[in-house]
């Protein structure tokens, strides 16, 4: 996108993205945040000028906005859809099975290694709190849940929750960004909650699973209120610094 526009999604996690990924990162942020509220048309003449690029990435972008019911692709261009209430609870909804399932499989797998890599995960975030790097504690926040999945080596389970990834890494980039703006002393128990998914899974006990699940996903889905108190900020404009 132009320089004169800023930009929502982290231009240093697209150092190696195509064109066409670099505008669907952004748009899909643009839409979530509301910034581009549900209703509005979207023209690709206009978002290849806007992004200063051809009308090919434009399509690739809103195809796969299409797939994640964003928008509704229209002749020569797209209309927002934007998500509701109950979307993104359903979101959460799956993450939550897809853990609850990996947990049942780490139950009967060597984990030492698997805990090592999550508390090394977990000290990057305790830095990003400390450097009040909203962005950059997301990115371990994703890493954290993306690692825990990764280590039971199911691809089916992988196919869903990459799926889902780029809309939830959008939810979470928005709401963190706003928590650490309004809500900076609230970390220390998110890090106890990643610090019980550890012990969780290092004991293998599944009543400190069940715990430690319910604490991090009532957590989140209790905070789309600020996520939406986020979308109404950019939407009118405002600056959240």
């Amino acid at each position: 996108m132009k320089e004169s526009k800023e930009l929502l999604y982290p231009t240093k996690w697209l150092s190696k993205a195509s064109a066409g990924d670099r505008v669907t990162y952004e748009l899909r942020m643009q839409i979530i945040s509301g910034l581009i509220e549900s209703g509005t048309t979207l023209s690709e003449n206009k978002l290849a000028t806007d992004f200063d690029v051809s009308r090919s990435p434009i399509r690739e972008a809103l195809k796969t906005l299409a797939s994640e019911n964003l928008i509704r692709l229209e002749r020569m261009g797209a209309i927002v859809l934007g998500l509701s209430d109950k979307e993104i609870e359903e979101i959460y909804d799956v993450r939550l099975l897809i853990e609850t399932f990996v947990f049942e499989r780490l139950v009967k797998l060597d984990t030492k290694d698997l805990v090592k890599e999550l508390s090394k995960i977990l000290e990057m975030m305790k830095i990003a709190i400390k450097y009040q790097d909203a962005d950059e504690f997301s990115f371990q926040d994703v890493l954290f849940h993306e690692t825990i999945i990764r280590a039971i080596n199911h691809s089916y389970i992988m196919m869903i929750w990459n799926n889902a990834k780029p809309v939830m890494e959008a939810f979470i980039l928005l709401s963190m960004r706003v928590r650490f703006e309004k809500n900076y002393e609230d970390f220390p128990r998110i890090v106890k909650n990643h610090q019980l998914y550890i012990e969780a899974i290092d004991t293998k006990n599944r009543d400190l699973m069940i715990q430690s699940l319910h604490q991090n996903f009532d957590d989140v889905q209790g905070k789309v209120d600020d996520l939406w108190r986020s979308q109404q900020m950019l939407s009118k404009g405002v600056d959240l610094e």
